[in-house]
């Protein structure tokens, strides 16, 4: 069931429905990962940054590609996000991704065309998919910064996708990657992604998608944690956001904080216990309930 992540995307642009798209880094989350999927029958996109291919392994990483073709009973694609060279995507190609974006935002336009024009020709080659980000998404998530938001300009994003060739197009629509993505409440330019979506032909993307639950927070805080006034994209924002065109949702704080907060609240409350096991499987359990109400949310629950 590993596929690219064209193949599930361009359904989810068709069925007007969101595709999660969920980072990983170690063996119990890629389980979580695939359970929630299986039993929500949800298409599902899982993804490791060059920070988490660094951190699992590249050898390890073939092994994970194995066991998602193995185990996933839906769809599934696995994706390298926020890729910054060609060495690393052809690197994880030959590990097995079936997806990778390139990240050349940070570039002058001509430059983000070039690179990204070289990127979709080689994984083409090898019958890979692209994604690539016109625009900057603000904030800082695992080496990815930036000070300010560029929005998306919808024009340009035309002639991006026409000239590269690129499968799927993350876009700045005024999300930030991280758990402090707003002063309050969420608020994204839906003019702007209307637009894009009646110009170009592709699935777009939305990085900084994390809901930042405010129930994890609390148990972060409430166990010796300090996170304080982190706020995210609520479910009816996203809603409106995946109506509006947006097919690939990207989450990854969320993961972290609910990992995080349950971890924590056992330690606190069970001193006594020093089994691994026995430590993390709060963590999975609350992690697979949130990613299955995610998946609801989007509306890919029941698609694959």
């Amino acid at each position: 069931m590993l596929v690219t992540g064209k193949e599930i995307l361009v359904k989810a642009r068709e069925g007007r429905y969101g595709v999660g798209a969920f980072n990983f880094v170690n063996m119990e989350i890629l389980q979580v990962l695939l359970q929630a999927a299986n039993e929500e029958r949800s298409p599902i996109i899982i993804q490791a940054t060059e920070g988490a291919v660094k951190y699992v392994g590249l050898p390890f990483l073939k092994g994970f590609a194995s066991i998602i073709n193995e185990v996933a009973q839906v769809p599934a694609a696995l994706h390298l996000d926020h890729g910054q060279s060609l060495d690393t995507v052809k690197k994880v190609i030959d590990a097995g991704f079936t997806s990778v974006m390139i990240d050349a935002s940070h570039h002058d336009y001509e430059e983000n065309i070039r690179i990204t024009k070289e990127v979709v020709e080689y994984a083409h080659s090898k019958g890979v998919t692209v994604e690539a980000e016109l625009g900057t998404i603000g904030g800082e998530e695992d080496g990815v910064e930036a000070k300010h938001i560029i929005y998306t300009e919808p024009e340009t994003a035309k002639d991006f996708v026409e000239r590269t060739g690129v499968d799927y197009l993350a876009i700045a629509i005024g999300t930030s990657h991280g758990a402090y993505k707003f002063q309050g409440e969420a608020k994204l330019n839906f003019e702007i992604l209307d637009k894009i979506k009646e110009m170009i032909p592709i699935p777009l993307v939305l990085h900084g998608a994390s809901s930042i639950p405010h129930d994890a927070v609390q148990r972060i805080n409430d166990n010796g944690g300090n996170v304080q006034d982190a706020h995210g994209v609520d479910d009816v924002t996203m809603s409106e956001a995946v109506s509006r065109g947006i097919s690939k949702v990207n989450t990854d704080s969320d993961l972290r904080l609910i990992w995080t907060g349950s971890v924590r609240e056992v330690l606190m409350k069970k001193p006594e216990v020093f089994d691994l096991r026995k430590i993390i499987s709060p963590a999975r359990e609350n992690l697979v309930n949130y990613i299955k109400h995610r998946m609801q949310v989007m509306g890919s629950s029941g698609k694959a």
